[in-house]
């Protein structure tokens, strides 16, 4: 996985396939939160699963096509969302976020469960079914 990221990168050039990666958000993916709207995103809806990333984090980059793919294939059930720790540190303090990439999963505006570290999609996906039930 880690490998055929830098395949992509190389072939396509470090800056496009960065814009690329950064665009598969799109309407359907997770919504970019700042430290004055995350409370109210997280209240907003009934589940939630927020990303809590920083952009020159290596593992964070691989997974982010992964966790942006799942936001579309679920939009509708659960709301995803992302946190870069770099410029959002009030709400990184507040959940002692310590290393990156860290999920985070809210039902009903509480935190439900936290994984730390990359995971594949097969992984993630069946971390989100968990908490859809």
């Amino acid at each position: 996985m880690y490998t055929l990221y830098f395949q992509q990168k190389r072939l396509y050039g470090a800056s496009r396939f960065e814009a690329e990666v950064e665009n598969m958000a799109g309407a359907d993916g997770p919504q970019e939160l700042k430290d004055a709207g995350f409370d109210k995103f997280v209240k907003d809806n009934q589940l939630v699963a927020v990303d809590f990333w920083a952009p020159w984090c290596g593992p964070c980059r691989m997974m982010a096509p992964n966790f942006e793919a799942l936001a579309k294939v679920y939009a509708g059930k659960i709301a995803f969302a992302k946190v870069n720790v770099d410029d959002n540190q009030a709400t990184a303090q507040k959940f002692g976020i310590m290393s990156i990439p860290t999920l985070l999963f809210f039902k009903g505006g509480k935190m439900v469960h936290q994984m730390v570290g990359f995971m594949p999609k097969e992984s993630l996906d069946a971390e989100i079914k968990k908490h859809m039930l």
